[in-house]
């Protein structure tokens, strides 16, 4: 038992800890900072768990990107992939239906593939979700040398 973040051992208590408030495996002082990142975010518990484990596939991320009009959930800028966890299906209004595509036009403009998850793929799939995202980057990759 390791900290995701920094391979720090870690005790059974820390270990615990993690596990149920956030679902990795983190030191305490990551899980401060992880804690932090949500309250100011509001970053869904299931983006933290996808980051982490795209993280463990290998997968380089950043978790709450700024792409110059709001903060992503998770982007993976080598293949120009934004990924944002989907808390609320059924009280999506029109208003937000909207607004999400007109973010996910902003970010195409900007040479960005936007994919919404439901937290529900994450929370009960993660590893299918993670082979899912592995090969949408593979699909944009082998775009991106076509185009270059």
């Amino acid at each position: 038992m390791t900290c995701l973040e920094c391979k720090k051992e870690l005790g059974y208590l820390d270990h615990k800890n993690a596990i149920e408030s956030i679902g990795v495996e983190l030191c305490a002082h990551h899980q401060e900072l992880i804690k932090e990142l949500i309250k100011k975010n509001k970053t869904p518990l299931e983006a933290i768990q996808l980051y982490y484990g795209l993280k463990e596939a290998g997968v380089h991320g950043m978790l709450e990107w700024w792409d110059g009009k709001k903060s992503v959930d998770i982007a993976i800028s080598r293949v120009k992939l934004n990924i944002e966890i989907d808390c609320g299906y059924e009280k999506l209004t029109e208003e937000e239906a909207i607004n999400n595509l007109e973010e996910a036009m902003h970010s195409f403009k900007n040479g960005f593939t936007t994919i919404r998850i439901p937290h529900i793929l994450v929370r009960y799939y993660l590893n299918e979700t993670i082979k899912n995202i592995i090969g949408i980057m593979e699909g944009l990759k082998s775009n991106i040398k076509v185009i270059n």
